[in-house]
């Protein structure tokens, strides 16, 4: 039940779309009104509450604003989002972000926040736009929270459900010119570190995102995509990537990062979302690829191996995360260019039952697993097959396939499944697969198979995939938006996803000194030359990026205009 104030000013009365912007014109008869403001508490729990606001100009165009207003009780605003917010006692300042700065006359634009309170949760009376008091516009105000869902799980979260759309990843997508062709599509949240739970620099946190998602929700089911990515000693074979945590900070891992985690998820608040989390990308596979006497091994991961912190990581947040009734885990199987060889296909299937089946996880915490998590590999090569012979050569000797089993990510995700059901998974569980930059669209798209004077010539003439080696990882040159999401599209794929926000970076192309743990690795620098593990070829990387996860514009603009199918 809630009590709703009345709208001053029905007819101007906005409802924001999932980017959290709405645009709406003045009626001519009131266009002496210089601002109007609507102010909504969405949701209100015992000690907190989200809201959200929309402000519209009805006088001159605005290149920058400020709205304000005070609270009656002792209300305290502790995270925001598209816009940056102050408060000072009672009162409270909004002001633009740098990306949300234009305000056109009888424009609007919308940001929200999550506040705390004890008492009651008045309505704020007065509104001023850059110091010019506006007319309110309706709201309302909660005096319960939403009821709790059933949290029963089913097996394919993505069928029949929407998926959150990052109202923070939108309005940077929106910004970029033609980006509001994609903007509205659903992306992954990274938890990238242990701020990340709380929101860094004023950006949304991890509550923020699920208030968010219910609000998006609406009467239906929605699904919200979470990167659990904070093991210690992350990521030991790729700099870019390395996290805040050193290689024996586990107990740090368990009580300050996952043990934070699944309490949010846990809040019955939240128990009418279905939430699907990507379980620590890319380092489990470095036990088996980049260790011991290979060629590739790394000492980091030889020591990560020995220490067996990663599989008690991932181990530990299954086993909190999985008991939460309404999260879905899918733990990170690299992709087909990584565990698609004879030695690392079973061997990585036998250290993820591992995994699995530590620190009081069972194989029932796992609803599926997902490949090609912010990765370039094909979807589906259509102009080979790994059975072709050409020149009386297997395409499996082509210097692309390398006596790999699989030539794209479709094929390789479909017979990882079957294997990992063998060595002990539950038979219903399904995969995901990444599709955020793997469209490989554009120009350079071959229409059909390679010239066969070798296989060679055969493969590299027909490949979707441009890259320089399956190997090269970081802001590859050439590179597309993949299919759109969607859900159960194949057998045994659960859904195509965008996991990595398309437009962020995968690392910086030099070194650039950060706070949060990243380092520079060779192989976002275009200049290199590579190392055994991509077969000591070109990195393939665009120049000019920015640390990993940070807005990368020439990028964005490159995947779309590569995009297949296209925009």
């Amino acid at each position: 039940m809630s009590r709703t104030r009345t709208a001053i000013l029905a007819s101007m009365a906005l409802v924001a779309g999932a980017t959290g912007a709405a645009v709406a014109t003045a009626p001519a008869a009131i266009a002496a009104i210089p601002c109007t403001v609507a102010y909504t508490v969405q949701n209100q729990w015992s000690t907190g509450f989200t809201a959200a606001v929309t402000v519209t100009n009805n006088s001159a165009a605005k290149s920058s604003w400020a709205v304000k207003w005070s609270y009656a009780g002792n209300q305290q605003v502790t995270s925001g989002w598209n816009a940056k917010i102050t408060q000072s006692g009672t009162a409270v300042t909004a002001a633009n972000e740098t990306y949300n700065g234009t305000l056109a006359t009888g424009g609007s634009v919308s940001f929200g926040f999550n506040g705390s309170y004890s008492g009651t949760n008045a309505l704020p009376t007065t509104f001023t736009l850059d110091g010019v008091t506006c007319n309110v516009d309706g709201g309302t105000d909660p005096t319960t929270p939403p009821g709790p869902g059933t949290g029963t799980r089913v097996d394919n979260p993505y069928a029949g459900a929407k998926v959150y759309v990052n109202p923070e990843w939108s309005a940077k997508a929106a910004a970029e010119t033609g980006g509001s062709r994609i903007s509205s599509q659903p992306t992954g949240v990274w938890l990238d570190r242990i701020a990340a739970i709380n929101g860094v620099n004023g950006g949304m946190g991890l509550r923020a995102h699920l208030d968010a998602a219910l609000q998006q929700k609406g009467t239906g089911e929605l699904v919200v995509q979470l990167v659990i990515y904070d093991l210690p000693g992350r990521d030991c074979a790729a700099l870019a990537s390395n996290g805040e945590l050193g290689p024996t900070e586990i107990d740090k891992y368990k009580t300050q990062y996952i043990d934070p985690i699944a309490a949010i998820l846990a809040d019955t608040k939240y128990a009418g979302l279905r939430i699907v989390t990507t379980v620590e990308i890319d380092s489990l596979p470095n036990l088996i690829t980049n260790t011991g006497s290979r060629v590739t091994a790394t000492p980091a991961c030889d020591v990560m191996k020995a220490n067996g912190n990663y599989v008690k990581g991932v181990g530990y947040a299954l086993n909190k995360l999985g008991d939460v009734p309404n999260v879905y885990n899918y733990v990170d199987a690299g992709h087909h260019g990584w565990i698609g060889w004879d030695d690392n296909f079973g061997p990585s299937a036998d250290l993820f039952k591992q995994a699995a089946t530590a620190e009081g996880a069972t194989v029932n915490d796992v609803h599926g697993f997902i490949s090609n998590t912010a990765n370039y590999s094909a979807l589906k090569e259509n102009n080979f097959t790994i059975n072709d012979t050409v020149a009386g050569k297997s395409v499996r000797e082509s210097k692309w396939v390398d006596w790999n089993r699989y030539t794209d990510e479709l094929s390789f995700a479909q017979a990882f499944r079957n294997q990992l059901v063998t060595v002990g998974f539950p038979s219903t569980i399904g995969m995901l697969i990444d599709t955020s930059r793997n469209g490989w669209g554009g120009t350079a798209r071959p229409t059909g198979p390679g010239a066969t004077t070798t296989v060679d010539t055969y493969v590299d003439g027909g490949r979707y995939d441009r890259r320089f080696q399956t190997g090269n990882w970081c802001n590859q040159s050439g590179a597309g938006l993949g299919e759109r999401p969607k859900a159960a599209p194949a057998t045994g794929i659960d859904a195509y996803v965008w996991m990595k926000p398309p437009g962020e970076s995968d690392g910086s192309s030099s070194a650039i000194a950060n706070d949060e743990g990243k380092g520079f690795d060779r192989m976002c620098d275009p200049t290199y030359t590579g190392n055994p593990r991509n077969n000591n070829n070109m990195s393939g990387a665009l120049p000019n990026a920015p640390v990993s996860g940070h807005w990368f514009s020439a990028q964005f603009q490159q995947l779309m205009t590569n995009a297949y199918p296209a925009l």
